[in-house]
């Protein structure tokens, strides 16, 4: 019965902790606390969220595939770039520094050189999301192809297998738990980097949108369009999520037989 319990309030703590912040929300705006036009209260943020719904839905169409097309093209890199890198020692050593470099230049600094080399179109928005999300696949790869067994490796090779047998066998599936998790980060950073590059030029995206109330001092409608990104970025986490129960079903049976 403990173990039941203690599952409930395991699942229950998520939902408890974002009521509590709505509560303090609600409680310092509706009571004077912070200023209406710091902090629109939360039934204000649902009204504007309501009254925008049909353009915030045209918005999110737009970001959520700029993130979709730059997230996958990102993951088809990283995958390249990984594999490239595990398989000759002269370009991990050789890359791997660059890797780390471009990760230390900010994204907001990136974007407007992107528009005024590719214009105002979805290519700009789609090749910032692609250079923000493949280094953690890119790194979680790496470090899954290099933390293989190496029993393993060794008894394909005796059994006459190739690099390619190996890759497939061995060292691929060792790597999905760390693709996956890479998958998640870069997945919450796709949408973000959609909408850092909406910023800067553009008709259409949640980036524009905001953009566009901020001049107005809409507060309420900045807060809705926060909100909607949040659940924009967590609903492709939540695929994510669902693709690696898919992808992994000896992961599910292991958690099945464990509980």
């Amino acid at each position: 019965m403990t173990e039941k319990y203690r599952n409930i309030i395991n699942k229950a703590a998520p939902a408890v902790s974002v009521t509590a912040v709505l509560l303090i929300w609600l409680f310092m705006s509706e009571g004077g606390i912070i200023p209406a036009y710091m902090l629109p209260s939360p039934i204000e943020v649902i009204r504007a969220f309501i009254g925008d719904f049909t353009i915030l839905m045209k918005h999110s169409a737009v970001t959520l595939q700029e993130a979709i097309y730059g997230l996958l093209a990102g993951t088809a890199l990283a995958f390249v770039i990984a594999v490239l890198m595990d398989r000759f020692e002269f370009l991990y050593k050789a890359l791997y520094p660059i890797l780390v470099i471009t990760q230390t230049i900010p994204t907001i600094a990136i974007a407007p050189l992107l528009v005024l080399w590719m214009g105002f179109s979805m290519a700009p928005k789609i090749t910032l999301v692609i250079l923000t999300t493949f280094f953690p696949i890119t790194i979680s790869l790496l470090d899954g192809f290099r933390s293989v067994d190496p029993d393993s490796v060794n008894l394909i090779r005796s059994m006459g297998g190739g690099r390619l047998q190996v890759f497939r066998h061995v060292k691929f599936p060792s790597a999905l738990e760390q693709f996956f998790s890479g998958l998640k980060v870069s997945a919450s950073y796709a949408v973000v980097g959609a909408v850092i590059s909406e910023w800067l030029g553009g008709f259409e995206g949640l980036g524009v949108y905001m953009t566009r109330v901020k001049k107005a001092y809409a507060f309420d409608k900045m807060f809705a369009v926060i909100i909607l990104i949040c659940i924009v970025s967590l609903g492709l986490m939540a695929l994510v999520a669902l693709l690696k129960y898919i992808a992994m079903p000896h992961k599910r049976k292991n958690k099945q037989e464990n509980n």
